[in-house]
């Protein structure tokens, strides 16, 4: 029997859903709605169901599929649209992006990815919305070094809020990590290495669950510091990253950033590297790589940081 592959377009409002069989219908994207899908899906098991990232309106039916065991796996949009130009397809309607989200599993046969834990859900939520916070509290203070007296009283206020929904923040996010003492092993071991600090262990953490689980090369694009050719014929381009995960990508840098200076493996790599006249960002983009690897090793050991077998290795 040829296998079923499912295709769901998240809305606000409805999920429609496409199988490769030709089959098409529409639930509500409530509690209602995804009951109603769930038991579809396990009256006749698809091989895969295949949504798009929509910023956290497929999270609660993502949940509930995979609690229920559907193979499911929820991919860039980016990528969607970029298959779906590529086959002719430039019409867009919800019945339309269900329907090539089935021919995209069909054709690239994605592989199935677990659903993070609820916990860790809960985590995530909360280092976005930190960093969100420290957006707000620097837009406010740039305001405010600019500000008439007249509202110069007000944005002092509003920088008070928002410092103490930041701490409020910070306590949730302590209470979480006393809670779960996996996740405070893991912090500690991550911790271990210099560079890197409390907020850049959790932000990897949170937004890097695959880090101790995959090798080298798959944890480097996954996070986008991966340099990738841009050769043809005898032509040879840059190098340059792209893609990946922001938010572990942007710890990263940090952490690189305080590593030059404190942590002897990266400095010694970076000034190899503009002794050889490489330029600077190059250079720190491979202390970020470096230091991702070293993460990614201790992880999957379990084993902290160790400068004296480092150094003799």
């Amino acid at each position: 029997m040829n296998a079923i592959y499912l295709g769901v377009d998240v809305s606000k409002e409805y999920l429609d859903v496409a199988s490769s069989d030709g089959a098409y219908f529409r639930v509500t994207n409530d509690a209602i709605g995804h009951s109603e899908l769930v038991s579809r899906c396990q009256a006749a098991p698809p091989e895969l169901v295949l949504m798009e990232a929509t910023g956290g309106l497929e999270r609660a039916v993502a949940v509930q599929l995979s609690a229920a065991g559907v193979r499911l796996r929820i991919i860039n949009a980016r990528l969607v649209r970029a298959f779906a130009k590529a086959t002719g397809l430039l019409a867009k309607t919800d019945k339309l992006d269900a329907q090539t989200l089935v021919r995209f599993a069909q054709t690239i046969k994605p592989e199935p990815r677990e659903i993070l834990p609820e916990q860790l859900q809960g985590l995530q939520a909360l280092i976005v919305r930190r960093r969100q916070l420290l957006e707000m509290l620097m837009m406010e203070q740039n305001r405010l070094r600019l500000a008439h007296v007249g509202v110069r009283k007000e944005l002092q206020g509003s920088i008070r809020f928002i410092e103490k929904r930041l701490k409020g923040v910070d306590d949730d996010i302590d209470g979480q990590l006393r809670e779960c003492g996996v996740w405070r092993e893991k912090i500690e071991l991550l911790e271990s290495v210099p560079g890197v600090g409390r907020v850049i262990s959790m932000s990897l953490l949170a937004s890097l669950p695959e880090l101790g689980s995959l090798n080298r090369r798959q944890i480097s694009a996954l996070t986008g510091v991966a340099p990738y050719n841009h050769d043809s014929g005898r032509y040879r381009g840059q190098r340059r990253i792209r893609g990946g995960r922001a938010i572990p990508r942007s710890a990263l840098y940090m952490a690189a950033l305080v590593g030059m200076r404190h942590n002897t493996r990266l400095k010694a790599l970076y000034q190899r590297l503009k002794a050889a006249g490489k330029p600077s960002k190059v250079a720190l983009v491979a202390c970020m790589r470096k230091l991702l690897v070293i993460l990614n090793t201790m992880m999957k050991n379990r084993e902290r940081w160790d400068e004296q077998r480092l150094a003799s290795a």
